[in-house]
């Protein structure tokens, strides 16, 4: 609109509603859920069989996806059309995904990055871990790490960490 590239009265009839939308990296409890849908999908389109193992699924889940959802796709489109086996190996993800980088600090958005977010990172990885080396439950992954319940439910709200809907755990 201030380029005047785009009309200021169409822009207010199609604005009602906005949806803020965080990114991936925000939303990792959703990646399994992505990922298998595009696994689904290609997998249909290409007429081959293939399931994520579950060191691939967690190797997904630490990348920072600086490309978000589209990148994810590619990634699961990429493993498919190239993976020689009917799981989804880490061998069969780009190098910085399968080695567990996280997209470096400094890089994640705008605005400074002090020591708080330098630490976030790895903080949510290792929580994520142990979460899934406990099935979700969380008594006994805030036992394993050393703290409360309620310090972990708040470091999980904090680092976007839910439960998996795929799941039946608790």
């Amino acid at each position: 609109m201030a380029e005047g590239r785009f009309r200021q009265d169409l822009f207010y009839r199609i604005n009602v509603i906005n949806i803020e939308l965080p990114p991936l990296r925000e939303r990792i409890s959703d990646i399994p859920l992505l990922a298998g849908h595009f696994l689904q999908r290609i997998c249909e389109e290409t007429g081959k069989t293939k399931q994520l193992g579950d060191d691939t699924l967690t190797a997904l889940q630490r990348y920072n996806w600086p490309g978000n959802v589209r990148e994810l796709q590619n990634v699961v489109e990429r493993a498919v059309l190239l993976g020689k086996n009917s799981t989804i190996a880490l061998e069969d993800l780009p190098t910085a995904i399968a080695a567990g980088h996280l997209t470096p600090i400094g890089q994640v958005g705008d605005g400074d990055h002090g020591l708080k977010d330098a630490l976030a990172a790895p903080e949510r990885a290792i929580i994520l871990e142990m979460l899934q080396s406990n099935n979700w439950n969380r008594n006994q992954t805030a036992d394993a790490l050393g703290i409360n319940r309620t310090t972990l439910y708040k470091k999980m709200k904090k680092l976007g960490l839910d439960q998996p809907r795929y799941s039946g755990a608790r």
